[in-house]
């Protein structure tokens, strides 16, 4: 068949990939402490955050090699989730894990992704608020390209930001 015709058709359930061909790369429990939220309360003094990442991964070349080139290194994910934490300008703990799963995308190659947010102990009579979100790479960058062409299409009709 030629690649057209294959491109142009649904695939069948013995062609279509296997999702659960991941291996799973997480850090769980990780603890630090950032200004996030939105009340007034939140804004000017750091609050705990715990986030729990899992990056999904086509069957890790590591398996094979032994070699942390060919994998997620963990130590340099926890690492950029503590310059994360430093830097971020977020307020929503959406947006902020939506930060963490782009970055597990973009600069660790990850496929899939599961990121958890919590605020722990944020009122006394709940142990914990928090978020949930799961992306795909292929999501990812349709997202991407999505936001672009809305912020050229704005740009485009005048009502970008504007120079002085």
């Amino acid at each position: 068949m030629e690649p057209s015709l294959i491109a142009s058709r649904p695939l069948s359930p013995h062609e279509a990939p296997d999702r659960r061909a991941l291996d799973i790369v997480f850090i769980e429990g990780f603890t630090g402490e950032t200004v996030i939220g939105i009340h007034d309360s939140e804004l000017h003094l750091p609050q705990p955050v715990v986030i729990d990442v899992h990056a999904g991964v086509p069957r890790v070349l590591a398996c094979s090699t032994d070699r942390i080139g060919d994998t997620i290194d963990y130590s340099a994910v926890r690492s950029r989730l503590c310059e994360l934490l430093r830097e971020h300008r977020l307020q929503l703990l959406e947006a902020f894990a939506q930060a963490i799963a782009e970055l597990l995308i973009e600069d660790f190659g990850a496929a899939w992704v599961r990121v958890k947010v919590v605020k722990p102990k944020k009122f006394d009579d709940v142990a914990a608020v928090g978020v949930v979100i799961e992306r795909e790479a292929g999501e990812h960058h349709a997202s991407r390209q999505a936001r672009t062409a809305a912020v050229l299409q704005l740009i485009g009709s005048g009502l970008g930001p504007q120079r002085s």
